[in-house]
């Protein structure tokens, strides 16, 4: 799945580090998701959406083979 939130996360100034903070995992984590190696939890993704003052449907966009498997 594809995600804006690097996008997202660099408009509003805040960092990895931060990011992770404010979330309550690490890094790593904000890492992998940003590149698209990990699909974070369903309550996870609300979190970065509010995080961000949007829907997840903003942050988290799914492409044609996402669906496929759905």
């Amino acid at each position: 799945m594809k995600n804006r939130m690097k996008e997202l996360r660099q408009e509003k100034g805040i960092s990895q580090e931060k990011m992770a903070t404010l979330l309550g995992v690490s890094r790593q984590t904000i890492i992998s998701i940003e590149r698209g190696k990990y699909n974070p939890s369903l309550p996870l993704a609300i979190q970065i959406a509010r995080k961000f003052d949007t829907i997840v449907e903003n942050v988290f966009l799914m492409d044609e083979d996402d669906l496929r498997e759905v």
